[in-house]
C-alpha cells in the first residue's frame, strides 16, 4: 500500500504552505546538490573544490 494520488496532493499542499513558492526551487537545489554530493563521495569522488590548489 502506497502513497496514493491524493497523499501526494496533500504532501505538495504542505510543502507550499511550509516553505512558500518562492523558496521551492531554492529548496529543490539544494537537495539535489547534497544527493549529487553523496552519490559522489559514495563512490570515492570529490570535487574540485575539495581538491588542494597547487601554489
Amino acid at each position: 500500500m502506497g502513497i496514493q494520488g491524493k497523499e501526494w496532493l496533500w504532501i505538495l499542499l504542505a510543502i507550499i504552505i511550509l516553505f512558500g513558492a518562492k523558496k521551492i526551487p531554492d529548496l529543490m537545489k539544494g537537495i539535489g546538490q547534497g544527493v549529487k554530493e553523496f552519490k559522489n563521495a559514495s563512490k570515492g569522488e570529490t570535487s574540485d573544490s575539495d581538491k588542494p590548489s597547487k601554489a
